[in-house]
């Protein structure tokens, strides 16, 4: 098996598209993620995979804490912003709708759900990381959410 073939085989699964925000030393990061999923309901716990290369996973593990935006069908920009494939934001997100979390870290206006998490724990697992976040608070938006499915991205449509 060839890490190609891995890579086609796992895009036919369909993930949600979440945007993970945290804080650096020079202002606010974000990173577009697939990998993030419940833990547990008690205690309320989630995770994230993050690669080991990515200065957001080194910004997450210094600040201890990040939020977790699920983004809508309509911010498909955001999502290509935060993945490297369009124009980075700049450090305060002023051309990023946000309000900031009771954390004090961006959640992107118009999310379906957001999450808002500390560090709760962390483990190499190859060449990412695979971050647990212990929730403290969550809220709910409306819409439906973006999804990325055969490396592309796609909406749901209930029938």
């Amino acid at each position: 098996m060839d890490e190609e073939s891995l890579r086609d085989t796992l895009a036919r699964l369909p993930a949600g598209v979440v945007l993970l925000s945290t804080r650096s030393a020079s202002g606010f990061r974000g990173l577009t993620v697939t990998s993030f999923t419940a833990v547990s309901l008690a205690p309320p716990l989630v995770l994230v995979c993050l690669d080991r290369l990515a200065a957001t996973r080194d910004a997450v593990l210094e600040h201890g804490a990040f939020n977790a935006s699920l983004l809508a069908r309509g911010q498909q920009f955001f999502a290509d912003r935060f993945s490297g494939q369009a124009p980075s934001a700049d450090p305060e997100w002023r051309d990023v709708p946000h309000r900031l979390g009771e954390n004090g870290l961006p959640v992107v206006e118009g999310a379906i759900a957001w999450l808002e998490c500390r560090v709760h724990s962390s483990q190499e697992a190859g060449d990412h990381d695979v971050v647990v976040g212990a929730v403290t608070a969550v809220g709910r938006g409306g819409g439906e959410p973006l999804v990325h499915w055969e490396r592309g991205y796609w909406s749901l449509s209930k029938g």
